[in-house]
C-alpha cells in the first residue's frame, strides 16, 4: 500500500495533536504537576507588599535618609540626625546572596544616632541590607546593596 503525500500530511497532523493532548491530560490531571502561581492568602501578602512600598516612600521623602559606610570598626549605619534615637525602633537584616548562613538580622536598639555592626561578622563581599524602622507612628524603610 502506498501512501501518498496528502495522506501523509493528515497523519502528521493527527500524530501531533495526539501528542499535545496526551500531555495537556496528563499535567491537568497529575498532581504532581499542580502548581499555583499565587498563594492562597494572595490579597492579604498584596497589602503587606502595599505597606512594604509606602515605607520605602516615606523613606525617600526623608531629608536625609540612612546612610551606610565601611570603616575600620565595622559596618556604620547612620540614622538621620534630625530625628530623636530614643524613638527609633525596628530591625536591621543583612542579607548574603552567595551564602545564607552568613544571614543575620539584628534589633534596633540606638544609644546615639549611629549603630556599628562589628567586623567579625561581616565578610568581604556583596551584601543586601534591608533596615525597617520605625519613628514614632511612621515606618521607613530603606535597601541597599553594597560590597565589603
Amino acid at each position: 500500500m502506498k501512501i501518498n503525500w496528502g495522506t501523509a500530511i493528515v497523519i502528521a497532523f493527527i500524530g501531533f495533536i495526539s501528542f499535545i493532548m496526551y500531555f495537556v491530560i496528563r499535567m491537568n490531571t497529575e498532581d504532581k504537576y499542580s502548581h499555583d502561581l499565587v498563594t492562597e492568602e494572595y490579597y492579604k501578602e498584596e497589602l503587606a507588599f502595599q505597606k512594604e512600598i509606602n515605607a520605602e516612600k516615606n523613606g525617600k521623602a526623608l531629608k536625609k535618609n540612612i546612610q551606610v559606610e565601611k570603616t575600620i570598626y565595622g559596618l556604620v549605619i547612620s540614622f538621620p540626625e534630625d530625628k530623636n534615637y530614643a524613638n527609633i525602633s525596628g530591625s536591621i537584616s543583612l542579607y548574603r546572596p552567595s551564602n545564607k548562613k552568613l544571614d543575620f538580622e539584628i534589633p534596633i536598639s540606638l544609644s546615639d544616632s549611629r549603630i556599628v555592626i562589628k567586623d567579625e561578622f561581616m565578610i568581604e563581599g556583596r551584601w543586601n541590607i534591608t533596615i525597617d524602622w520605625k519613628y514614632k507612628d511612621t515606618t521607613y524603610l530603606f535597601k541597599k546593596s553594597f560590597t565589603y
